[in-house]
């Protein structure tokens, strides 16, 4: 991939790549590679899955620098977007972007997006619908050409979380998710609400004791604790072996913005290489089980309510 594309720096090479992940992992077939080499994307947005009112294009081109130094390049095609309309959106996507500058911020533009037209559609009874835009499949990539990932991890300042405390905690309750099958490698999520980094190790240690998990080639993870008191999120995960599995598993929880969760994606391999759908698969999993215990809507259902998108907290890790 490093030769095809000439990033910033490997920091922002490896922030667009878990971002664009973990949108297609999020709006599934809405989502769309115009370019993988150009850095070129686009999104079908809607105010309604059902009945749609009002659709719109954004396309983006993710420059070198960015989500670092520089904002994406976007363009909304829209034909019933005119005017103060547009002026007003692009108005409200540019203050989003200096808010969380340097972040990544294509989540919370595309559903500011959707919030634009849930408020228009509601507001007006006729429309222009615009032409369809046509839209190339993804482009496959070798396990080769992907970058390395480096983990994060746990500060040493915490690594005292982790140590046994007399006050006996009791495990949190764990939830065990749809398993996908694709050429005989199996993937499992699992699930627990967790508010401190002992439970973390707690629910690890009871998910090894299933003979099963124990025997998956690998058992990624990842979780997000906020901390009231610093107004911050503690945060980390693990690949299991699975070279850059953990880094897009948070990635992806840091996009959904939840929080006191940890999830869990077991790998039972079968002889045949995947290639990059095993990380499409890690993080679809996550997110069924994710919607599945209510910690966050699904496409569907954020479509059809409406509702304002929450504004993700610091980033973080402690």
């Amino acid at each position: 991939m490093a030769d095809i594309i000439n990033p910033g720096n490997e920091g922002d090479l490896q922030a667009q790549i878990e971002e664009v992940e973990a949108l297609s992992s999020i709006y599934g077939d809405e989502w769309c590679v115009v370019d993988e080499a150009s850095r070129i994307f686009c999104i079908k947005i809607t105010n309604d899955l059902e009945e749609p009112k009002l659709t719109a294009c954004l396309q983006i081109i993710l420059p070198p620098d960015y989500p670092s130094a520089a904002p994406p390049i976007y363009q909304i095609n829209a034909a019933w977007l005119r005017g103060p309309e547009r002026t007003k959106l692009a108005n409200s996507l540019e203050d989003l972007y200096v808010e969380h500058v340097g972040e990544s911020i294509l989540y919370l533009w595309v559903e500011k997006i959707r919030e634009f037209l849930v408020e228009t559609s509601q507001s007006s009874d006729t429309v222009d619908q615009p032409e369809k835009v046509n839209m190339t499949a993804e482009e496959e990539m070798d396990d080769e050409d992907l970058p390395d990932y480096t983990t994060l991890k746990l500060n040493t300042e915490n690594a005292h979380l982790f140590m046994d405390h007399a006050d006996a905690e009791e495990v949190p309750p764990i939830k065990h998710g749809t398993s996908i099958t694709d050429r005989r490698s199996t993937f499992q999520p699992h699930l627990a609400p967790v508010v401190t980094p002992r439970q973390v190790k707690m629910v690890l240690e009871k998910l090894y004791e299933n003979k099963k998990i124990a025997s998956a080639t690998h058992n990624i993870y990842a979780y997000r604790i906020y901390c009231e008191d610093k107004h911050s999120f503690l945060q980390d995960c693990e690949d299991d072996g699975e070279t850059a599995a953990g880094g897009r598993l948070l990635h992806l929880l840091q996009i959904l913005d939840v929080r006191n969760v940890m999830v869990v994606v077991s790998r039972w391999y079968g002889g045949i290489l995947l290639g990059p759908d095993r990380f499409k698969h890690i993080n679809n999993c996550a997110r069924n089980i994710l919607v599945e215990e209510g910690y966050t809507a699904s496409t569907d259902e954020a479509m059809k309510s409406g509702a304002k998108t929450k504004k993700p907290k610091s980033k973080k890790t402690k």
